[in-house]
């Protein structure tokens, strides 16, 4: 038994269909080396069912079978024997031992939009990508947060400040993103996803402080006040140039429509949008608490609960002095992480905040607004109790896809996400654990916030093809192949200051060390890997044009128009190209070919192409021989190369290699990357 030769995954290639509707028959194949003399078995339930060789070419055997999944998960692995042993085959690969947690599993019913398998994404923070409307700036002294005023940045240049930096505003808005979407649809990309837009008092606005109203600092502000606050003044019920910009109707309507008129020009290229929703906490600003009183002031809203017992928002919120007695301004809220501007929802006691948060669910995925999808922030954190979490996030998928069956629903998660990833909760997840995790440790040695330096992981091939794996088995198939592989956001420090090796914050490490010492060549090897693994690679704004930064909120510079660096802009349109062009790089089949020492290899495959990958994170010059027939590289045959990063650049071209016996050597450079096509 050749067990090199032995595969199956959940694509379509050998689970037909790959996402069935429940009680469907399915049909299973497993692939083995041609001419070995042995059985295969489906196992489900503890109950084999033996599969029939159906076809075979020149290098694999087919066996197929069909079952039907029914209505609950369906688990399965494959058991394989000859005269001489017998193994099982799960999602980890061939062991001699049966593992459990490892089965193949569908979930019957389950399906993610195709649009988003594999879809080139470009996250935007918004205040710090482009100004397109001056008008429309925050201006200093408009407001009072945190312990200081909001102040505007003229000097679109100017690095944010190391801490506390959330009350400083560039200018950015969604005039700015219409402005350069020839730009985006030149780079490649397919999807938008933009950090928080509605209304809030800070730049990043995961501190909402109104769902329904697009932030008029970001839309039109049609209506407006001269009256900014003064030295000491630190109520902001005076002021006023806040309240009607960001309370007054027409202000709201005209952002709100200005976001409409995103979505329309984004769909005429073929392009979508992603809204980020903070539902698991809200702002102090927020007009159901009201704590600054700007609501009370502008007068045509019910009372906040932070001034008013009888508010009608009274149960949104976790008062822990629930007297009468304690208002006005009761402050004994849940905080999010104890933040109390920051003010934890209800959601365990509150059917009125449940209804309030669909329905914000839906009104954004409805016309006329037509956004194609959620990403949820905090997303496990939501409610007070593992039931109120998933219940809601049950009722959330059902309005949205209601409203929307192609719309996604992506979600922030740390850990392990298969309890909301069983087709009745989430699509899919940020892939911190099975991509932006182990890839920052392979080609670093860096943990993702640059806070933590391990030499032991740099370039560590079997770390890493261990850890991808270990996390790939916790995310379902449909899940997987929509989850946002990224390799920075706002979160996270940029992935060009990581290739540094430098540690710390911007705080304690002065910014400009943030671009010191960093290598282009591993820079592109992140983006190599990016645009070849499973999932939908997703550029954090900037990233493309290298931009530098540690962790939030220095990873939050403005993008460098006009000092862009081109050549890895050029580098990105080219690997986004190949991509876009090569079928088996959106939805084909991953097998890790050979890994050793610092180097990884790994083949993509599908039915119309053939894609392999050699990454050698070294500092020295390497050769490999790489086994290329194990994802159905013809054994004898040419390959050209069509793409060859090192450390001092790139190039794209067809140099042919000769393959031989099923294998192809290679001699690679430090820091470098290849890809490889049969002729």
């Amino acid at each position: 038994m050749n067990k090199e030769a032995l595969f199956c995954d959940g694509t379509s290639q050998y689970v037909l269909p790959a996402e069935p509707e429940k009680n469907q028959e399915v049909t299973f194949c497993f692939r083995s080396a041609t001419g070995d003399e042995i059985q295969v078995y489906l196992v489900t339930n503890a109950v084999s069912y033996p599969m029939k060789k159906d076809r075979s070419d020149e290098v694999f055997d087919y066996y197929v079978t069909t079952h039907n999944v029914g209505e609950e998960i369906f688990r399965y692995h494959f058991f394989v024997e000859d005269e001489e042993e017998m193994v099982f085959y799960d999602q980890c690969g061939v062991s001699s031992k049966l593992i459990p947690e490892y089965a193949f599993e569908i979930y019957p019913g389950f399906s993610t939009p195709e649009w988003a398998k594999g879809a080139v994404m470009y996250q935007i923070f918004v205040d710090r990508f482009y100004n397109g409307d001056p008008t429309n700036d925050v201006q200093s002294y408009e407001y009072f947060y945190l312990g200081d005023y909001s102040k505007q940045i003229t000097d679109w240049n100017k690095l944010p400040e190391a801490t506390m930096g959330i009350r400083e505003f560039y200018g950015g808005d969604i005039q700015g993103i219409i402005e350069k979407l020839d730009y985006l649809e030149d780079l490649g990309v397919e999807v938008l996803y933009l950090n928080p837009i509605f209304v809030s008092p800070s730049n990043h606005k995961y501190d909402i402080q109104d769902y329904e109203g697009v932030d008029p600092h970001y839309g039109k502000i049609v209506v407006d006040d001269y009256t900014l606050l003064g030295d000491g003044d630190t109520n902001n019920q005076d002021a006023k140039k806040y309240i009607v910009r960001t309370t007054n109707q027409e202000n709201i309507d005209a952002s709100n429509q200005l976001l409409a008129t995103l979505v329309e020009e984004l769909h005429k290229r073929g392009m979508r949008l992603i809204l980020d929703g903070v539902f698991n906490h809200c702002g102090s600003f927020n007009k159901w608490l009201d704590r600054e009183r700007i609501y009370e002031m502008n007068g045509n809203y019910p009372p906040g609960a932070y001034m008013d017992y009888e508010s009608p928002y009274h149960d949104f919120f976790y008062f822990h002095e629930g007297e009468p007695n304690k208002w006005p301004k009761n402050g004994s809220y849940d905080g999010w992480w104890g933040h109390d501007t920051l003010p934890k929802l209800n959601f365990d006691e509150s059917p009125g905040l449940e209804e309030k948060i669909l329905s914000i669910g839906k009104k954004w995925i409805d016309p006329p607004f037509y956004v194609d999808g959620w990403r949820l922030d905090v997303a496990a954190d939501l409610g007070g109790s593992k039931e109120t979490n998933h219940d809601f996030w049950k009722k959330f998928r059902k309005v949205v896809k209601e409203s929307n069956p192609e719309a996604i629903i992506l979600a922030e998660h740390y850990g392990d996400p298969k309890e909301w990833l069983q087709g009745d909760e989430w699509d899919t997840i940020m892939n911190y654990d099975a991509f932006m995790e182990p890839v920052s440790w392979y080609l670093t040695g860096m943990e993702k916030h640059s806070e933590e330096s391990r030499p032991e992981l740099l370039g560590n091939s079997q770390h890493f093809i261990n850890s991808i794996k270990y996390h790939m088995t916790r995310v379902p198939t449909p899940a997987l192949y929509t989850a946002m592989n990224e390799l920075s956001n706002h979160d996270h420090s940029r992935f060009l200051t990581r290739t540094n090796h430098v540690t710390g914050r911007a705080e304690k490490q002065k910014p400009f060390k943030a671009q010191k010492y960093v290598n282009y060549g591993v820079m592109r090897q992140g983006v190599v890997l990016q645009m070849t693994w499973i999932g939908a690679p997703t550029i954090y704004y900037g990233d493309e044009a290298g931009v530098f930064g540690f962790t939030d909120p220095d990873n939050r510079r403005t993008y460098p128009w006009g000092n862009e660096n081109e050549g890895l802009i050029s580098f990105h349109k080219e690997m986004i190209r190949i991509h876009k062009e090569e079928t088996a790089l959106r939805t084909g089949s991953l097998l890790p070919l050979y890994c050793e020492g610092q180097m990884i290899s790994f083949g993509r495959f599908d039915k119309k192409s053939q894609i392999v990958v050699v990454i050698n994170a070294g500092e020295k010059a390497s050769s490999y021989t790489i086994p290329v027939w194990k994802c159905h590289v013809p054994l004898n045959g040419r390959m050209k190369r069509i793409l060859y990063s090192y450390e001092e650049g790139y190039v794209v071209d067809e140099d042919e290699y000769l393959v031989e016996n099923g294998e192809v050597s290679l001699n690679m450079g430090a820091y470098s990357a290849i890809l490889l096509k049969p002729v």
